[in-house]
């Protein structure tokens, strides 16, 4: 076992993840309950593309004018909840890593689009607990679930994995 797979250690990685788990969750709820326009901070990272030193990049730039701009709508739906599902993944520990990507991959846009904030350090953590694996849900649902998972659906027998009874 690899030391930050540790039980002990383990327990570090868990304040992470709930403390990262957190404040996803409070963002996203504040969003969904206040009412959610992305209209202006894409308005506001496609200006931020121009003048000498541009904090955001023309490709990227583009990419918000010509597919997010005109589809707005779908992104008010996608970042809040995107946000509340990212929380209660890390808090809960269940489906631990997809949460891990999909939080980073968030913090990774808002950082492209141009806006500091908190983005570097909770995007440090979140790669960091990528990073040590097994170790971000040993307490968690996912230390559980995923060997359950593996046994009952996942098992290869014979080459094939093994089928899921409907019941």
């Amino acid at each position: 076992m690899k030391w930050w797979h540790n039980e002990k250690v383990s327990v570090v990685w868990t304040v992470f993840r709930i403390w990262l788990g957190i404040k996803w969750l409070e963002a996203g709820w504040h969003k969904i309950q206040d009412g959610f326009d992305a209209s202006g901070f894409l308005q506001g990272a496609i200006a931020k593309a121009a003048g000498e030193n541009p904090a955001v990049q023309g490709w990227y730039a583009e990419f918000l004018k010509e597919f997010a701009v005109p589809n707005v709508e779908l992104f008010n739906i996608l970042i809040p909840w995107g946000e509340v599902l990212a929380g209660l993944g890390l808090i809960t520990g269940l489906m631990t890593i997809p949460a891990l990507v999909a939080a980073a991959f968030m913090n990774l846009n808002f950082l492209m689009a141009g806006t500091v904030s908190t983005n570097p350090i909770l995007l440090t953590v979140a790669v960091i607990l990528l990073f040590t694996g097994k170790g971000a849900y040993y307490w968690g649902a996912d230390h559980w679930v995923i060997p359950y998972l593996k046994q009952n659906f996942f098992h290869k027998k014979g080459g094939q994995p093994k089928k899921a009874v409907v019941v």
